[in-house]
């Protein structure tokens, strides 16, 4: 009797977390055909903030001077609810998509120095905390 409440209890648990699951490849892959006219695509990233549990997703990426850039963003909320941040090789930000307390789906940088550069992800108003991004870039 045991081993039939456990299986009924698996069967009706199973269906709801794997609905609950992120999956950022397949928001990558969206984003990817929607970079502007002009970009082409260099790189794409998974935001996965495993349900709440981290609150920020952070990736390097080397820029080249005289190149301008694009990042967006792609998720299952309405309102993205993920903010980015570029930041350069000494953790001064340069770039990022929360504007006068709006959140956009992408930033474009026009690179003025080679180097490493930090592409940071981050949580706010987010109830999913999922998604993609793709990086593009223009001569």
């Amino acid at each position: 009797m045991k081993n039939i409440f456990f299986a009924l209890v698996l069967i009706v648990l199973i269906p709801q977390s794997s609905n609950a699951q992120c999956n950022p490849e397949e928001f990558t892959n969206q984003c990817i055909p929607i970079l502007a006219d002009g970009y082409n695509f260099l790189k794409g990233y998974k935001i996965d903030g495993r349900g709440g549990e981290k609150t920020k997703v952070e990736y390097s990426y080397v820029f080249t001077k005289g190149t301008q850039y694009m990042i967006n963003i792609c998720s299952p909320e309405e309102t993205p609810g993920i903010v980015i941040n570029l930041f350069d090789s000494k953790r001064n930000r340069v770039a990022t998509s929360s504007m006068e307390g709006q959140i956009l789906k992408a930033i474009q940088f026009p690179c003025n120095a080679t180097g490493i550069y930090y592409i940071s992800y981050t949580f706010e108003g987010s109830q999913l905390y999922c998604g993609g991004s793709a990086l593009g870039f223009s001569k």
